[in-house]
C-alpha cells in the first residue's frame, strides 16, 4: 500500500510544480528597471543635501517594488549622458514587457521653453550656455520613448529655485511636457506645478519624495491613484505652496506593490466624482462641490488639479482662507498652458498672443526674444523668394547651353499666344533643271560678289540669306536672266 501512496504523492507534487510553471505571474511577465539620479554636490552653486537622501530612499523603495535599480550620483554632463545611454541599452535588451522608471533629484531649468536637467559641472555665463552644458529632458524622454517597452515612468524632483546668477531671465520651474504628444505609454510627474518652484524641505527628504516614499508603499494602488494621493499629501505638508503635477499616456495598468484590494485606504473626496477620468466642465464641478465642507472640496480640486476645478472652488468658497492661494495656482496654470501653446506653434502670432495676456510674467522676456527670432526668420524669407528666378516649365527648359527658353504663356492670361518656332531647312536647294538650251554668252571675268548687310531691325534671318544666295546663283547661271537679290559685278547691276 505504501508504493501507490508514494506514487500518488509524487504525481500530485509534479502536477503542482507544472501548474506553477505554466501560469505566468505579473512579476515574471513584467521586467522592472530603474535609473535613480541624485545631484547634490554642485560645483559652482550651493549643494542640495536632500537630493542625495531622496535618491537613497527611492533606490530602496524601488528595489522593494521589484525593480533592478541603477543608482548614479553627482554626475557631470558626459557622465549623465552616458548613464542614460547605458540604461537605455539595458531597457532595450530587457524586451517589450519592461517597465522603465527614471527618478531624478536635483536642479532643473527652463530655457526658451525647453527643460534641462542640470549636471553638477554646469557653469553658465549666459542662457545660451545651457543647451551646451545641460542635458535636455526631451533627449531622455525620446531615448526611452524610441524603445519598445510596456511603460515608461519619469519622476522629476527638479523644480527647485534657479541658483545661477547668470540666468536671471530664465523662467521659474519647468515647462509643461505633454506625454500625449509623444510615444504612448509614458507617465511623467513633477514635484510641483509647471512654472512653479518646489521646496527642498526641512527634513532629510524633499516634500515630494517624502510623500512618494509613503504613498507608493500602499498595496494595490494604480499609479494614477498613487500620484493623486502624493499631490494631496504635498499640498497639505506645504500649506498649498507646492502642488505636484503629472501627465500620462499610459496604455497599461501599473502598481508599485500588489496585494489585497481591500487594503486600500480612502482618499479624501474619493466618494465624489473628483477621481473620475476625463476632463470635466466648470458646470460639472459646481454641481459636485455644492454643499460640501470647504476642506473636502479643497482636497477634491487639489486631487484633480485642473482649471475648471479650481475655478468652481473659487466661485463657491470665495471667503475661504485657501481661495487666494488656489487663485494664484489657477492663474499660473493658465499662463503655462498659454506658454505651451505659444512655444509649440512657434509663430509671430502665437508669441504676440502670449504677450498680450502675460506681458509682465517671468516668461515675457523669453517670449520677446523668441518673437524677435521669428520676425527675423519671416523677414529674410520674402527677400529670398523675390530673388529667386521665375519658374520654368520642364517641357520648355533649355536642353543645351546654346538654346534659349521661351517663357510659356501664363494660365491666368490666355490672351497671350504661345510663341511657335518654325523649323528652318538648312539643306541647300536643288538646282532648277531647264529643258531649253541656255543662251550663248561670254564667260564673265572673275567676279567679286558683295553681300549687302541687312537692316538691323528688319533683315531676313540667317537661313533666308543662305537660301537667297543659293537660288540667285542657280537661276543666274542656268537661265541668264534671273536675279539673285541685290548682287552686282564690276559691269553693273543685272
Amino acid at each position: 500500500m505504501r508504493r501507490p501512496i508514494l506514487r500518488s504523492l509524487f504525481l500530485a507534487s509534479g502536477l503542482l510544480a507544472l501548474t506553477q510553471l505554466t501560469i505566468p505571474t505579473e512579476a515574471a511577465a513584467e521586467a522592472r528597471l530603474a535609473l535613480v539620479i541624485g545631484q547634490s554636490a554642485y560645483r559652482t552653486v550651493p549643494e542640495l543635501p536632500n537630493a542625495a537622501n531622496d535618491a537613497k530612499g527611492m533606490t530602496e523603495l524601488l528595489g522593494n517594488a521589484g525593480f533592478t535599480v541603477t543608482t548614479a550620483s553627482n554626475l557631470a554632463q558626459n557622465d549623465m549622458r552616458q548613464a542614460i545611454s547605458d540604461f537605455a541599452g539595458k531597457v532595450s535588451a530587457s524586451g517589450a514587457d519592461t517597465v522603465a522608471l527614471v527618478f531624478y533629484a536635483g536642479h532643473g531649468l527652463q530655457i526658451d521653453g525647453e527643460n534641462y536637467l542640470v549636471p553638477v559641472d554646469l557653469d553658465p555665463k549666459r542662457e545660451a550656455d545651457i543647451p551646451l552644458q545641460g542635458v535636455r529632458l526631451n533627449d531622455l524622454l525620446n531615448t526611452l520613448g524610441a524603445l519598445p517597452t510596456r511603460a515608461r515612468i519619469f519622476m522629476l524632483d527638479a523644480c527647485r529655485n534657479n541658483p545661477f546668477p547668470a540666468l536671471s531671465g530664465a523662467g521659474h520651474g519647468l515647462a509643461i511636457v505633454d506625454t500625449k504628444a509623444g510615444a504612448p505609454g509614458s507617465f511623467i510627474s513633477y514635484s510641483t506645478s509647471p512654472g512653479s518652484e518646489a521646496e527642498d524641505g526641512s527634513g532629510i527628504d524633499s516634500p515630494y519624495t517624502t510623500a512618494a516614499l509613503t504613498v507608493a508603499k500602499q498595496p494595490n494602488l494604480p499609479i494614477e491613484e498613487v500620484f493623486k494621493r502624493i499631490r494631496v499629501a504635498v499640498a497639505q505638508s506645504t500649506d498649498g505652496r507646492q502642488i505636484p503635477w503629472e501627465s500620462s499616456s499610459l496604455t497599461t495598468d501599473f502598481k508599485f506593490f500588489g496585494g489585497d484590494s481591500s487594503a486600500q485606504t480612502a482618499v479624501p473626496g474619493a466618494s465624489s466624482m473628483a477621481l473620475a477620468g476625463g476632463t470635466r466642465s466648470l458646470e460639472d464641478w459646481r454641481k459636485d462641490l455644492q454643499g460640501k465642507p470647504a476642506m473636502v472640496a479643497y482636497e477634491m480640486v487639489i486631487t484633480d488639479d485642473t482649471v475648471p476645478a479650481y475655478q468652481a472652488y473659487i466661485e463657491l468658497y470665495a471667503q475661504d482662507t485657501r481661495t487666494p492661494r488656489l487663485r494664484t495656482i489657477m492663474e499660473r496654470q493658465r499662463q503655462m498652458l498659454a506658454w505651451e501653446r505659444a512655444t509649440a506653434i512657434n509663430t509671430r502670432a502665437s508669441f504676440e498672443a502670449y504677450l498680450a495676456n502675460w506681458d509682465n510674467s517671468d516668461l515675457a522676456a523669453t517670449a520677446r526674444r523668441l518673437l524677435l527670432r521669428v520676425q527675423n526668420r519671416n523677414y529674410v524669407l520674402p527677400a529670398a523668394v523675390a530673388a529667386a528666378p521665375a519658374p520654368v516649365a520642364v517641357a520648355m527648359a533649355p536642353t543645351c547651353p546654346c538654346s534659349t527658353p521661351t517663357t510659356p504663356a501664363s494660365p491666368v492670361n490666355p490672351t497671350i499666344a504661345p510663341v511657335i518656332k518654325k523649323r528652318v531647312d538648312d539643306t541647300p536647294p536643288k538646282r532648277k533643271v531647264v529643258d531649253t538650251p541656255p543662251r550663248q554668252r561670254r564667260p564673265p571675268p572673275d567676279e567679286v560678289i558683295y553681300e549687302r548687310a541687312p537692316p538691323p531691325d528688319r533683315g531676313p534671318p540667317p537661313g533666308a540669306i543662305m537660301q537667297g544666295i543659293g537660288v540667285g546663283i542657280g537661276i543666274g547661271m542656268g537661265m541668264g536672266g534671273g536675279r539673285g537679290g541685290d548682287y552686282h559685278n564690276d559691269r553693273g547691276r543685272y
